[in-house]
Protein backbone atom coordinates (compact mmCIF):
# COMPACT_ATOMS: atom_id res chain seq x y z
CA UNK A 1 0.00 0.00 0.00
CA UNK A 2 1.35 3.38 -0.88
CA UNK A 3 1.26 6.14 1.92
CA UNK A 4 3.22 9.11 -0.38
CA UNK A 5 0.19 11.34 -0.36
CA UNK A 6 0.22 11.24 3.14
CA UNK A 7 4.11 11.67 3.82
CA UNK A 8 4.01 14.52 0.92
CA UNK A 9 1.57 16.10 3.48
CA UNK A 10 3.33 16.00 6.16
CA UNK A 11 6.96 17.31 4.88
CA UNK A 12 5.26 19.92 3.36
CA UNK A 13 3.15 20.98 7.29
CA UNK A 14 6.51 19.97 8.62
CA UNK A 15 8.32 22.66 6.74
CA UNK A 16 6.03 25.53 7.27
CA UNK A 17 5.99 24.65 11.04
CA UNK A 18 9.75 24.34 11.77
CA UNK A 19 10.33 27.45 9.55
CA UNK A 20 8.24 29.84 11.34
CA UNK A 21 9.96 28.37 14.64
CA UNK A 22 12.99 29.38 13.23
CA UNK A 23 12.20 32.93 12.07
CA UNK A 24 10.61 33.16 15.45
CA UNK A 25 13.26 32.76 17.53
CA UNK A 26 15.55 34.68 15.02
CA UNK A 27 13.69 37.86 15.49
CA UNK A 28 15.42 39.28 12.67
CA UNK A 29 15.95 37.20 9.34
CA UNK A 30 13.22 35.62 7.50
CA UNK A 31 13.40 32.45 4.92
CA UNK A 32 13.68 33.34 1.25
CA UNK A 33 11.99 30.90 -1.09
CA UNK A 34 12.79 28.84 -4.05
CA UNK A 35 10.39 26.67 -5.98
CA UNK A 36 12.04 24.91 -8.72
CA UNK A 37 11.11 21.72 -11.16
CA UNK A 38 12.97 18.88 -11.80
CA UNK A 39 12.92 18.23 -15.71
CA UNK A 40 12.64 14.26 -14.97
CA UNK A 41 9.18 14.91 -13.25
CA UNK A 42 8.47 16.67 -10.21
CA UNK A 43 10.13 19.68 -7.77
CA UNK A 44 10.72 20.76 -4.56
CA UNK A 45 10.89 24.35 -2.10
CA UNK A 46 14.32 25.01 -0.81
CA UNK A 47 14.01 27.31 1.52
CA UNK A 48 17.03 29.23 2.85
CA UNK A 49 17.45 31.61 5.63
CA UNK A 50 20.76 34.11 6.13
CA UNK A 51 21.91 36.92 8.24
CA UNK A 52 20.00 36.27 11.49
CA UNK A 53 20.45 37.43 14.82
CA UNK A 54 20.66 33.35 15.67
CA UNK A 55 21.11 31.86 12.07
CA UNK A 56 23.77 32.74 10.09
CA UNK A 57 22.70 30.46 7.42
CA UNK A 58 20.42 27.70 6.97
CA UNK A 59 17.78 25.68 5.08
CA UNK A 60 15.03 24.05 5.42
CA UNK A 61 14.10 22.04 1.91
CA UNK A 62 11.35 19.76 0.93
CA UNK A 63 11.04 17.65 -2.60
CA UNK A 64 9.06 15.52 -4.51
CA UNK A 65 10.70 14.17 -7.25
CA UNK A 66 9.40 11.51 -9.54
CA UNK A 67 9.70 9.74 -13.02
CA UNK A 68 12.10 7.24 -14.98
CA UNK A 69 15.03 5.36 -12.01
CA UNK A 70 18.03 7.23 -13.34
CA UNK A 71 20.80 5.12 -14.24
CA UNK A 72 22.96 5.58 -11.25
CA UNK A 73 20.08 4.80 -8.86
CA UNK A 74 19.03 2.01 -11.15
CA UNK A 75 22.46 0.18 -10.77
CA UNK A 76 22.56 0.99 -7.00
CA UNK A 77 19.51 -0.90 -6.70
CA UNK A 78 20.20 -3.88 -8.87
CA UNK A 79 16.82 -2.97 -10.81
CA UNK A 80 15.96 -2.31 -14.68
CA UNK A 81 12.93 -0.39 -16.28
CA UNK A 82 11.56 1.12 -13.22
CA UNK A 83 10.39 4.36 -12.16
CA UNK A 84 10.47 5.99 -9.05
CA UNK A 85 8.98 8.49 -6.39
CA UNK A 86 11.21 10.06 -3.64
CA UNK A 87 9.69 12.46 -1.36
CA UNK A 88 11.65 14.06 1.79
CA UNK A 89 12.41 17.22 4.12
CA UNK A 90 16.48 18.07 4.88
CA UNK A 91 17.55 20.65 6.81
CA UNK A 92 20.93 22.10 8.28
CA UNK A 93 21.01 25.15 10.11
CA UNK A 94 24.25 26.84 11.09
CA UNK A 95 24.38 29.47 14.46
CA UNK A 96 26.17 32.52 14.41
CA UNK A 97 26.96 32.29 18.10
CA UNK A 98 29.67 29.40 18.64
CA UNK A 99 27.88 28.36 21.78
CA UNK A 100 24.60 27.31 19.52
CA UNK A 101 25.05 23.92 18.02
CA UNK A 102 24.52 23.21 14.83
CA UNK A 103 21.80 20.85 13.40
CA UNK A 104 21.02 18.83 10.68
CA UNK A 105 17.86 16.55 9.55
CA UNK A 106 16.35 14.80 6.99
CA UNK A 107 13.34 12.14 6.53
CA UNK A 108 12.68 11.19 3.06
CA UNK A 109 10.05 8.35 1.67
CA UNK A 110 11.24 6.01 -1.70
CA UNK A 111 8.66 4.27 -3.59
CA UNK A 112 10.05 1.82 -6.53
CA UNK A 113 7.83 0.68 -9.42
CA UNK A 114 7.54 -1.98 -11.84
CA UNK A 115 7.70 -1.44 -15.96
CA UNK A 116 3.54 -1.65 -15.53
CA UNK A 117 3.49 1.05 -12.96
CA UNK A 118 2.96 -1.76 -9.66
CA UNK A 119 4.21 -0.83 -6.33
CA UNK A 120 6.94 -3.35 -5.87
CA UNK A 121 9.13 -1.78 -2.98
CA UNK A 122 9.10 1.42 -0.69
CA UNK A 123 11.31 2.87 2.53
CA UNK A 124 11.43 5.16 4.78
CA UNK A 125 14.97 6.91 6.00
CA UNK A 126 15.98 9.81 8.01
CA UNK A 127 16.98 10.83 11.67
CA UNK A 128 18.55 13.70 13.03
CA UNK A 129 22.35 14.78 14.38
CA UNK A 130 23.47 17.41 16.24
CA UNK A 131 27.10 19.22 15.61
CA UNK A 132 27.83 21.06 18.79
CA UNK A 133 31.09 23.50 19.11
CA UNK A 134 31.43 23.68 22.68
CA UNK A 135 28.86 21.61 24.57
CA UNK A 136 27.00 21.89 27.63
CA UNK A 137 26.29 17.81 28.61
CA UNK A 138 22.33 18.99 29.56
CA UNK A 139 22.37 20.02 25.98
CA UNK A 140 23.28 16.39 24.69
CA UNK A 141 21.03 14.57 26.76
CA UNK A 142 18.18 16.42 25.94
CA UNK A 143 18.69 16.02 22.06
CA UNK A 144 19.20 12.67 22.40
CA UNK A 145 16.40 12.16 25.36
CA UNK A 146 13.72 13.69 22.88
CA UNK A 147 14.44 11.36 19.94
CA UNK A 148 14.57 8.35 22.77
CA UNK A 149 11.18 8.96 24.07
CA UNK A 150 10.22 9.24 20.22
CA UNK A 151 11.01 5.79 19.49
CA UNK A 152 10.51 3.99 22.39
CA UNK A 153 6.41 4.14 21.55
CA UNK A 154 7.51 1.68 18.65
CA UNK A 155 10.08 -0.55 20.12
CA UNK A 156 12.67 0.12 22.83
CA UNK A 157 15.13 -1.77 20.84
CA UNK A 158 14.77 1.41 18.11
CA UNK A 159 16.51 4.12 19.79
CA UNK A 160 19.62 1.80 20.53
CA UNK A 161 19.97 0.71 17.09
CA UNK A 162 19.33 3.73 15.14
CA UNK A 163 21.93 6.12 17.70
CA UNK A 164 24.56 3.43 17.25
CA UNK A 165 23.63 3.31 13.19
CA UNK A 166 23.83 7.48 13.19
CA UNK A 167 27.92 7.25 15.78
CA UNK A 168 29.05 4.96 13.09
CA UNK A 169 27.51 7.09 10.05
CA UNK A 170 28.82 10.62 10.79
CA UNK A 171 32.41 9.88 10.96
CA UNK A 172 35.29 11.52 8.70
CA UNK A 173 36.87 8.74 8.67
CA UNK A 174 39.79 10.26 7.15
CA UNK A 175 40.65 11.91 10.57
CA UNK A 176 41.45 8.84 12.34
CA UNK A 177 37.65 7.88 12.71
CA UNK A 178 37.16 11.50 14.05
CA UNK A 179 32.89 12.41 14.97
CA UNK A 180 31.68 14.89 13.00
CA UNK A 181 29.10 15.69 16.30
CA UNK A 182 27.61 13.99 18.99
CA UNK A 183 25.30 11.68 16.76
CA UNK A 184 21.29 11.73 17.58
CA UNK A 185 19.60 8.81 15.57
CA UNK A 186 20.58 7.73 11.44
CA UNK A 187 17.83 4.86 9.97
CA UNK A 188 17.34 3.45 6.52
CA UNK A 189 15.72 1.31 4.09
CA UNK A 190 13.34 0.49 7.03
CA UNK A 191 10.28 -1.30 5.04
CA UNK A 192 7.02 -2.52 5.27
CA UNK A 193 7.18 -6.29 6.30
CA UNK A 194 5.05 -9.08 7.79
CA UNK A 195 4.84 -7.52 11.07
CA UNK A 196 5.45 -3.94 10.46
CA UNK A 197 2.91 -2.32 7.86
CA UNK A 198 3.55 1.01 5.80
CA UNK A 199 1.30 3.08 8.40
CA UNK A 200 3.35 2.00 10.94
CA UNK A 201 6.99 3.07 9.02
CA UNK A 202 5.41 6.35 8.56
CA UNK A 203 3.87 6.94 12.13
CA UNK A 204 7.65 6.02 13.58
CA UNK A 205 9.17 8.70 11.06
CA UNK A 206 6.27 11.30 11.37
CA UNK A 207 7.19 10.98 15.03
CA UNK A 208 10.93 11.57 14.50
CA UNK A 209 10.22 14.60 12.69
CA UNK A 210 7.55 15.92 15.35
CA UNK A 211 10.27 15.48 17.41
CA UNK A 212 13.07 17.55 15.68
CA UNK A 213 11.88 21.15 17.14
CA UNK A 214 11.10 20.16 20.91
CA UNK A 215 14.54 18.06 20.65
CA UNK A 216 16.57 21.60 19.28
CA UNK A 217 15.23 24.67 20.00
CA UNK A 218 15.61 24.18 23.84
CA UNK A 219 18.79 23.96 23.21
CA UNK A 220 18.44 27.52 21.20
CA UNK A 221 16.78 29.15 23.19
CA UNK A 222 19.27 28.73 26.22
CA UNK A 223 22.01 29.36 23.99
CA UNK A 224 21.63 31.92 21.55
CA UNK A 225 22.29 35.33 24.01
CA UNK A 226 25.59 33.72 25.26
CA UNK A 227 28.98 35.94 25.15
CA UNK A 228 31.38 35.20 22.54
CA UNK A 229 34.66 36.11 21.38
CA UNK A 230 36.76 36.42 18.35
CA UNK A 231 38.35 33.10 19.34
CA UNK A 232 35.43 31.10 20.17
CA UNK A 233 34.08 32.04 16.41
CA UNK A 234 37.32 30.70 15.30
CA UNK A 235 36.94 27.46 16.74
CA UNK A 236 33.67 27.15 15.19
CA UNK A 237 34.76 27.88 11.76
CA UNK A 238 37.43 25.35 12.24
CA UNK A 239 35.12 22.85 13.47
CA UNK A 240 32.95 23.97 10.89
CA UNK A 241 36.17 22.80 8.35
CA UNK A 242 35.48 19.14 9.71
CA UNK A 243 31.66 19.63 8.57
CA UNK A 244 32.36 20.51 4.86
CA UNK A 245 35.15 17.28 5.34
CA UNK A 246 32.10 14.99 5.64
CA UNK A 247 29.89 16.30 3.69
CA UNK A 248 31.98 16.95 0.55
CA UNK A 249 34.27 13.24 0.99
CA UNK A 250 31.74 10.70 2.98
CA UNK A 251 28.12 12.15 2.96
CA UNK A 252 25.70 9.51 0.71
CA UNK A 253 22.95 11.92 0.40
CA UNK A 254 25.43 14.69 -1.10
CA UNK A 255 27.49 12.56 -3.22
CA UNK A 256 24.69 11.14 -4.74
CA UNK A 257 23.05 13.91 -5.89
CA UNK A 258 26.18 15.81 -7.42
CA UNK A 259 26.43 12.37 -9.57
CA UNK A 260 22.75 12.39 -10.36
CA UNK A 261 23.01 15.83 -11.91
CA UNK A 262 20.72 17.16 -9.05
CA UNK A 263 19.48 20.91 -8.35
CA UNK A 264 23.55 21.92 -7.03
CA UNK A 265 22.10 24.49 -4.74
CA UNK A 266 20.34 22.76 -3.07
CA UNK A 267 22.73 19.95 -2.85
CA UNK A 268 25.29 22.36 -1.25
CA UNK A 269 22.71 24.31 1.07
CA UNK A 270 24.18 22.15 3.92
CA UNK A 271 27.36 24.64 3.34
CA UNK A 272 28.18 26.57 6.64
CA UNK A 273 29.34 30.08 5.18
CA UNK A 274 32.20 30.21 6.37
CA UNK A 275 35.10 27.85 7.61
CA UNK A 276 38.78 27.34 8.16
CA UNK A 277 41.10 25.12 7.86
CA UNK A 278 44.54 25.17 10.17
CA UNK A 279 48.00 22.77 9.67
CA UNK A 280 48.11 19.79 12.24
CA UNK A 281 45.93 22.35 14.69
CA UNK A 282 45.25 21.06 18.16
CA UNK A 283 43.49 22.92 21.01
CA UNK A 284 44.95 23.54 24.54
CA UNK A 285 44.73 20.65 26.78
CA UNK A 286 42.17 21.25 29.22
CA UNK A 287 40.50 24.13 27.10
CA UNK A 288 36.56 24.03 26.57
CA UNK A 289 37.99 23.41 22.47
CA UNK A 290 39.60 19.77 23.97
CA UNK A 291 36.71 19.27 26.07
CA UNK A 292 34.75 19.30 23.03
CA UNK A 293 37.01 16.83 21.28
CA UNK A 294 36.86 14.81 24.32
CA UNK A 295 33.29 14.03 23.48
CA UNK A 296 33.46 13.12 19.91
CA UNK A 297 32.87 9.74 20.73
CA UNK A 298 29.96 7.60 20.96
CA UNK A 299 28.37 7.64 24.31
CA UNK A 300 25.40 6.76 26.53
CA UNK A 301 23.34 10.07 26.35
CA UNK A 302 19.67 9.11 27.08
CA UNK A 303 18.32 6.84 29.93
Amino acid sequence: MSVKNEFITFIHSLQDRICAAFEEIDGQAAFREDAWERPGGGGGKTRVIADGKVFEKGGVSTSVVHGELPEAMARQFNVTDSNFLAAGISLVMHPLNPFVPTVHANFRYFELYDANGLLKDSWFGGGADLTPYYLDEGDGIHFHQTFKNACDPFGTALYPKYKQACDEYFINKHRGNEARGIGGIFFDYLRPNDTTDAQARLAFSKANGEAFLEAYLPIVQRTKDKVYTQAHRNWQAYRRGRYVEFNLIHDRGTLFGLKTNGRIESILMSLPPLARWEYDYHPQPGSPEAQLVAYLQPRQWAQ
